[in-house]
């Protein structure tokens, strides 16, 4: 096997399902390409062809040829650009000239070049001047009438030749059923039988609904496109002297310390190593709340720092951290089509040539079997050829799919294309592992008990044991000493006893802190005490005993407790009709606590592979089952489900292990995840309802005679005005918050 590059292209004027499946097919001839992928949302296209090969300049004539402009992109995000359409600029024109398509500047991703208005772009210029090439000869025609009707051919050849070039361009490259096609086929037709008055205004409806598609393709761009916005594009860099020097975010690199001052953005992902300050998570994850930061913490790129100053160590490069990985997903969720979409797709296909044929007879059958005027059915005909484009339907799904894809990445719902969007919605059952999903993933602090003094000097003495281990237990000890302010006296002598605890001389006394059966053996636990530790432990906390000379002098419990939101989040699932159930790997006895808790069937001491079998057995059963984990330990059972989740603050595991990842971590996110796949998937069905509905209808009123061709145009651009802008909605989607009764529902 050759080796194969990949190259990747901003194509600008890509604005619809039909302009990509055109760029595919035409790119997809060219020798040496062998595939081609396009995201509609960025407007780009990825070329994969043999090594070495070069195939730029063919790929530029081919993409010019349908009327539009394609640029190099040097970086994934484009930090250069080749510019391969500036000869036409050369020529004074630009390649969208005539078909109503725009040039956006504001493509180019990072927005070097800043945003353009609309009213400048190349096919408004256009279309208004073929509105004043139709008005001129509508003045014409008052003054001459004799050159009426030469006035209004001359100005609809004026609008129809770059609309036939790129029909005839379209059909050498391979596709010969396209809008274009039909536009032309229509025009030249009413010309003949006498409509040019028409047929010159159906071409003015036609570059004006392809204008409005256009501005409502880059209103759904934009929305993904400013998360790109949100990376500062330099950053402070610390330097050795403590000094900080400004450079590009772009060129910052795993282990560089950043200084986020005040009030700054956060240029990259990375983790807090000295300071403390809340930080505004919202344009990242949605979070209302800003969240505390201090030294251990992860940071988001893109993040607003608040009041305090931060040194963050850098832990992801510019084109991998949190934001770049949401947009890249995206992207590449585009690419991957919703089963409803490549229904669509196929049936495009055969409808477009089966509504030629529809549009031929009525136009040939009436007159040639039953004596009926030629010219009225002709002209039937034509209008049934303008009636039947496929636009509207075509884009009524990835229009939607694109617009919810955005909405959910900009609250932290990522969801690796349009089959895991649909899917997510007709879940029936959703397993949860615990630890790290129902759960925090970490232990607190949740008693202390003091049998001898107080408990701040039970605390006191605990932590200073563990102020020197990394454990997890350690860890929630210290971060309640230092809640609490507690100054830790030096220690002695320290030791870790494996798989028991740990001691040390502090004091001049002996101590250890472990478990309740590691105590019992290395002192004196008095039977009261050991009962009361029981029944501690029976609660599903975990009890770390403090000796002071063998003597039980107290004890802390801890325990992983259940995530803020996870009552609430499992309530909004079952309001939804969805069974919930907890698969874990801990002790029956805990997972019960947690399961009782939060009112979940539970099913634990599983390995992962149970997991797994227990979801495979469901999905046997007919259910339609997802699967939220961590993304590690239960990468099996994610596989197994029909959509698998991985809950996780944007890690690498989150986002690459399973069809779909919630940012930040809140169970309520699932039942927003499936929320929008439902009005998503209720969104498609209007959408295909419109430009079902419209077409008929038109088709019955022209047959009739009651229709002409403006209305027949109006009724394919209308329907792809219409379905655009339904589906635009989805980018103001907010999930339901939960309401305070009813154990947190969601509000009716």
């Amino acid at each position: 096997m050759r080796p194969v590059s990949e190259s990747r292209y901003l194509v600008e004027g890509m604005d619809c399902a039909s302009c990509a499946e055109k760029i595919r097919t035409a790119v997809g001839g060219i020798s040496g390409v062998e595939n081609v992928s396009i995201s509609l949302i960025s407007g780009t296209m990825t070329v994969a062809h043999g090594d070495g090969e070069d195939i730029q300049p063919a790929i530029q004539r081919q993409v010019q040829r349908l009327g539009y402009r394609v640029r190099l992109l040097a970086g994934r995000e484009g930090e250069s650009e080749t510019d391969l359409g500036n000869g036409l600029e050369k020529q004074g024109r630009s390649p969208a000239d005539g078909n109503g398509h725009h040039h956006d500047d504001a493509h180019h991703h990072g927005g070097a070049k800043g945003e353009t208005g609309w009213w400048r772009r190349p096919g408004v210029t256009f279309t208004l001047l073929y509105g004043a090439a139709l008005l001129t000869a509508f003045a014409a025609g008052l003054f001459r009438p004799e050159f009426e009707r030469w006035s209004y051919l001359i100005a609809m050849f004026v609008g129809l030749v770059p609309i036939a070039r790129r029909a005839f361009a379209a059909a050498f490259a391979g596709t010969p059923f396209s809008i274009e096609m039909l536009m032309t086929i229509a025009a030249i037709g009413a010309a003949i039988i006498g409509a040019v008055e028409e047929a010159a205004v159906v071409i003015l409806l036609f570059l004006v609904g392809e204008l409005l598609e256009g501005l409502a393709a880059e209103r759904s761009r934009a929305s993904i496109r400013g998360l790109s916005r949100l990376v500062p594009s330099t950053a402070l860099i610390e330097r050795e002297g403590g000094e900080a020097e400004e450079i590009p975010a772009a060129r910052l690199a795993q282990g560089d310390v950043i200084v986020v001052r005040p009030g700054d953005r956060i240029a990259a992902d990375g983790e807090v190593v000295s300071g403390a300050s809340s930080v505004d998570e919202a344009p990242v994850t949605g979070e209302s709340v800003p969240k505390l930061k201090e030294a251990g913490d992860y940071v988001f790129a893109g993040t607003v720092n608040g009041e305090g100053l931060l040194k963050v160590s850098v832990t992801a490069s510019a084109e991998d951290n949190t934001i770049a990985r949401v947009i890249r997903l995206v992207e590449e969720a585009q690419e991957r089509k919703a089963p409803t979409e490549r229904f669509i797709n196929r049936f495009s296909r055969y409808y477009t040539p089966l509504v030629i044929l529809i549009a031929a007879l009525v136009a040939v059958v009436p007159p040639f079997l039953l004596g009926a005027p030629w010219m009225e059915w002709i002209y039937k005909g034509l209008a049934i050829l303008l009636i039947g484009c496929p636009c509207a339907l075509v884009i009524s799904t990835p229009a939607a799919i694109a617009a919810a894809l955005s909405a959910g990445a900009r609250r932290g719902l990522l969801m690796k294309g349009g089959a895991v969007l649909e899917e997510a919605g007709r879940l029936q059952t959703i397993a949860f592992d615990k630890t790290g999903t129902l759960t925090e993933g970490k232990p607190r602090v949740t008693a202390v008990l003091a049998f001898e003094g107080s408990e701040r000097e039970v605390l006191r003495l605990a932590a200073a044991l563990e102020q020197s281990s990394s454990h997890p237990i350690a860890l929630a000890i210290l971060a309640r000493a230092g809640e609490e302010g507690l100054a830790l006296p030096p220690v002695t002598e320290a030791s870790a006893i494996g798989g028991q605890g740990v001691t040390a001389v502090i004091e001049g006394r002996l101590l250890f802190l472990g478990s309740i059966r590691a105590a019992a053996r290395r002192g004196k636990v008095s039977p009261e005490q050991a009962k009361t530790l029981a029944a501690l432990e029976a609660e599903g906390n975990t009890v770390s005993v403090l000796l002071a000379n063998g003597i039980a002098i107290g004890a802390i419990t801890l325990r992983d407790e259940p995530r803020a939101d996870a009552r609430s989040g499992l309530a909004q699932l079952k309001e939804k009709g969805i069974r919930t159930l907890m698969l874990t790997g801990d002790n029956a006895r805990t997972a019960e606590l947690v399961g009782r808790d939060l009112g979940i069937e539970v099913r634990a001491e599983l390995l992962p592979q149970d997991k797994s079998s227990i979801v495979s057995a469901l999905r046997k059963d007919g259910l339609k089952v997802g699967k939220v984990g961590d993304g590690i330990n239960d990468a099996p059972a994610l596989a197994a489900a029909d959509v698998g989740i991985a809950m996780g603050g944007g890690t690498d595991v989150a986002l690459e292990t399973a069809d779909a990842a919630i940012l930040h971590g809140r169970v309520s996110d699932v039942a927003a995840m499936i929320e929008l796949s439902r009005k998503t998937m209720a969104n498609i069905r209007q959408n295909i309802a419109i430009a079902i509905g419209l077409k008929l209808a038109f088709l019955v009123t022209t047959i009739l005679g009651i229709t002409g061709l403006w209305p027949a145009i109006l009724a394919d651009t209308g329907a792809t005005v219409l379905v655009t802008a339904n589906a635009l909605r989805l980018l103001a989607w907010k999930p339901r918050r939960p309401s305070s009764a009813a154990g947190g529902g969601a509000n009716p």
